[in-house]
């Protein structure tokens, strides 16, 4: 068939990849080189009647959306409008990511367990809130961040510096929640609002530095599968991702695409993060490599009603991608860094996040700028194929954490085969 897939960064890439492995036409707007080398790539406005309106010109089979801004803007509504099969869902279920206050409302209202929260509007009256907490306290933006946005406040002076920061935006609201402790997992559901399938569950790392210190990102690298238990699964489906798919039904948006599902397994269970409404970046990267079937024609049966669970297959090994991003990143991350790219070689593979041709060859383009993945039969194979093919990328100063993996004592092994 013939797919649309939208978006230009690491994500997007692996989704292409992934239809193109199945044997597929694939065509991806605004794109990037990598993926220039796998798709069509075509030029086009980005709003979602220009896309919507590509879609139709270009006959597209099906259209697969990656970053949430174009789910927010409505393009599966714009698409399914023109009778054009949609993978994403629809502006008013995107919310769930998009407002991160009515998501919580949302969960409190049907019973989806997460960290205690308050939600305020006010800059003064979120100061005082944080007053009365012992930290660490977690401090979000309610808008839509594109995976940013939280901050993890090791004292009340941070919390309040988060919460300035937030409200120097008019009608920002601020998410105060309790910190949780345990393992952070994300399990994603490709589903068409009633049936779904999950994928292996990964575990991103979020902070720039190695130990989990410094800044937050929008992730800088990921192990799949995370060795969660069958038990803690069932309750995954049973409290989590049903009462969701249901809540958001009873509540007139089905919910069509993927949820991701940020969890946190706590002492008590698992618990919400956050709900984010497309395939993770880049838990994609690490994910989606590991699929043996046909995400484009599961994305179609999804969009139809039609997703059939069973269908759904992912190989028995495991994966690890390693970010490579830029000087500077994530505060102010310099562009325009020449890049010499290695063969990847078998089961492996680089996608480009933050990317640019030029006269002079490959440039950066963005804060992060490669997705390094690597499949192996153990989760140590993995890791050492994708750091030693990270290693050969040519890219001066070049930041990227060493220890993924090392919250579950995993290492790269060091004779990657």
């Amino acid at each position: 068939m013939r797919v649309l897939v939208i978006g230009g960064g690491g994500r997007e890439h692996a989704i292409v990849h992934a239809c193109v492995r199945a044997g597929h036409e694939v065509l991806c707007t605004p794109g990037n080189p990598g993926i220039a080398h796998m798709a069509r790539v075509i030029g086009s406005a980005q709003d979602a009647a220009s896309l919507a309106q590509l879609a139709r010109t270009e006959a597209a089979d099906v259209v697969i959306v990656g970053p949430e801004a174009y789910l927010a803007a409505g393009v599966v509504d714009e698409c399914e409008a023109l009778g054009i099969p949609a993978f994403g869902p629809s502006r008013a279920a995107s919310r769930l990511e998009g407002d991160k206050a009515w998501s919580k409302a949302f969960m409190h209202r049907h019973g989806i367990p997460t960290a205690a929260h308050h939600t305020f509007s006010d800059l003064a009256a979120a100061g005082a809130h944080v007053a009365t907490l012992t930290p660490p306290i977690v401090v979000k933006d309610a808008g839509l961040k594109a995976g940013k946005g939280v901050t993890i406040a090791h004292t009340a002076e941070e919390a309040h510096a988060a919460l300035r920061d937030i409200f120097t935006q008019p009608g920002a609201q601020a998410v105060i929640e309790d910190f949780m402790t345990g393992q952070e997992v994300t399990v994603l559901a490709l589903t068409d609002g009633s049936a779904y399938a999950l994928t292996p569950p990964s575990q991103d790392h979020k902070t720039i530095h190695e130990g989990d210190t410094g800044p937050m990102t929008g992730g800088m690298g990921v192990i799949c599968p995370f060795p969660i238990s069958d038990e803690q699964l069932e309750v995954v489906r049973r409290d989590i991702i049903e009462p969701t798919l249901a809540g958001m039904r009873e509540d007139g948006h089905l919910f069509r695409g993927v949820l991701y599902a940020g969890l946190m397994l706590t002492p008590n269970g698992p618990k919400v993060v956050e709900f984010n409404a497309r395939f993770g970046d880049p838990e994609a990267e690490a994910v989606l490599p590991l699929l043996e079937s046909d995400l484009a024609q599961h994305a179609l049966d999804a969009a139809r009603g039609q997703l059939r669970p069973e269908d759904v297959r992912f190989r028995d090994a495991a994966s690890a991608t390693i970010i490579l991003a830029a000087p500077g990143y994530p505060g102010d991350p310099q562009k325009g860094i020449p890049l010499t790219l290695p063969e990847p070689g078998p089961d492996a593979v680089i996608y480009h996040a933050g990317t640019t041709d030029s006269a002079a060859g490959l440039l950066s383009s963005g804060g992060r700028v490669l997705a390094v993945t690597a499949v192996a039969d153990t989760l140590n194979g993995a890791l050492g194929r994708a750091y030693a093919l990270a290693d050969r990328v040519d890219f001066p100063g070049a930041q990227l954490r060493r220890d993924i993996g090392a919250r579950i004592g995993a290492a790269p092994d060091p004779t990657p085969v």
